[in-house]
């Protein structure tokens, strides 16, 4: 079996199951805590070292948050952003050009598109797009201090290029969580009904 419809078959079946074992209730809650802990994981991006890596972590919650609903990924993305505008002031541009952002094209990419490669290139794409928001138009050195803030062609292809890779990376991590959620709300649903 190709990857493409490994990737399919989990995320179309987890989208269904969870759509009808979920009331909306549940959701709204879940989205709140998803985005939450996206929240704290977003503003552990100030300790140097390993902060980084829980910071890139958020990305997690919120395209869970999408994938249970787009609805919900939405307003877990807002909600992440204003806990993070009280809690860590300093990561919410970063949060939402660039993590939040992923999340989110991830979860909705996931949801509507059915080509893995196409899930891919689109949650890169956009977060090629936020990354240049910040570097080009806020002047916001996200990438360090070597890279100028000028429109530059390579530094664009080459963003281009490490997005898509990144966002396969995530896609692969997303479909390995949400095969493990999938087992584990399979099992809690055969618990109750006993």
């Amino acid at each position: 079996m190709s990857f493409r419809m490994k990737v399919v078959r989990t995320f179309s079946s987890q989208h269904h199951m969870t759509t009808h074992q979920y009331s909306k209730t549940k959701k709204l809650v879940l989205g709140s805590l998803l985005g939450a802990i996206a929240a704290i994981l977003q503003s552990a991006g100030l300790i140097a070292g390993i902060g980084y890596v829980f910071s890139m972590l958020a990305t997690g919650p919120i395209v869970l948050a999408t994938v249970l609903s787009a609805r919900i990924g939405f307003l877990t993305y807002i909600l992440t952003s204003l806990l993070l505008v009280i809690i860590q002031p300093t990561e919410v541009l970063i949060f939402l050009f660039t993590t939040g952002l992923l999340g989110v094209s991830l979860g909705m990419s996931f949801k509507f598109v059915k080509n893995s490669a196409l899930v891919y290139l689109i949650a890169g794409a956009c977060l090629t797009f936020g990354i240049a928001i910040l570097l080009y138009v806020f002047q916001f050195p996200i990438l360090g201090p070597s890279i100028t803030t000028q429109v530059n062609g390579k530094v664009i292809l080459g963003l281009l290029i490490f997005s898509v890779l990144y966002s396969a990376v995530w896609m692969k991590i997303s479909v390995l969580g949400m095969k493990k959620l999938n087992k584990k709300m399979l099992r809690n649903v055969t618990f109750e009904n006993q």
